[in-house]
């Protein structure tokens, strides 16, 4: 499995042969001014909530590609309204199975409007089943009890999960987080793009280290081998 790394929480994965993508916000970043958007391959794209931060590229790589947005219902509903009408809507404790494995999309702590304050269902996360992993995607969330009962029905090789604080989880909750989990190996995400969100990277590291966590920061554009 090949896990690629565009910039604040949006991640490339390859897996089953398919392409998915998470929460793309590249072009208004300009800490990813070196990705090329209209390179990035994408059969599904999955949509965590409505804030921008988290759907900017949707459409504009939807209709390129023609991937399938997976997100809850309201997101799907916006993206049918835009004209991308290749959507699969979900809601939370749901599960499908799809061509690359089975997801199950489950709650997140936070807030979700589109950019006119409009209403963009609840924010969710995602657990992938693939043939090759079993991973979580958490989307923008506080530490919640709930991620307990994730690892009641999987276990996790790995999860992203974010780490920024002020409007997420800081990396105290995430190793909270990663406990409930079960899992032991934290990609992190949604730090450094604003200034509210700028972490110490060896600071961070080291306290995973020092409860027996593995904390994998990627550089913007890097791939790596799972």
């Amino acid at each position: 499995m090949k896990v690629k790394y565009y910039g604040h929480s949006c991640f490339g994965i390859h897996t089953g042969g398919k392409n998915l993508l998470f929460d793309p916000f590249i072009r208004q970043n300009p800490l990813a001014k070196d990705i090329d958007i209209t390179s990035i391959e994408a059969d599904y794209i999955f949509l965590s909530h409505g804030h921008q931060d988290h759907i900017a590229d949707a459409l504009e790589i939807a209709t390129r590609t023609n991937a399938q947005i997976i997100g809850i219902w309201e997101i799907c509903e916006w993206a049918g309204n835009q004209g991308h009408t290749h959507n699969h809507p979900m809601n939370i404790g749901g599960s499908w199975t799809f061509d690359f494995g089975t997801v199950q999309m489950v709650k997140a702590v936070h807030s979700s409007s589109f950019q006119d304050g409009s209403y963009a269902g609840q924010p969710c996360g995602f657990v992938i089943r693939s043939e090759e992993k079993v991973f979580y995607y958490s989307g923008d969330t506080a530490l919640t009890l709930d991620m307990q009962l994730i690892s009641e029905r999987h276990n996790l090789n790995f999860a992203f999960l974010p780490i920024g604080s002020n409007f997420t989880m800081d990396v105290v909750d995430a190793i909270t987080a990663s406990k409930f989990l079960k899992c032991n190996h934290i990609i992190g995400m949604h730090y450094d793009t604003f200034g509210y969100i700028t972490i110490d990277h060896d600071e961070a590291v080291n306290h995973f280290n020092q409860a027996g966590k593995l904390l994998t920061l990627m550089q913007i554009g890097q791939t790596i081998d799972i």
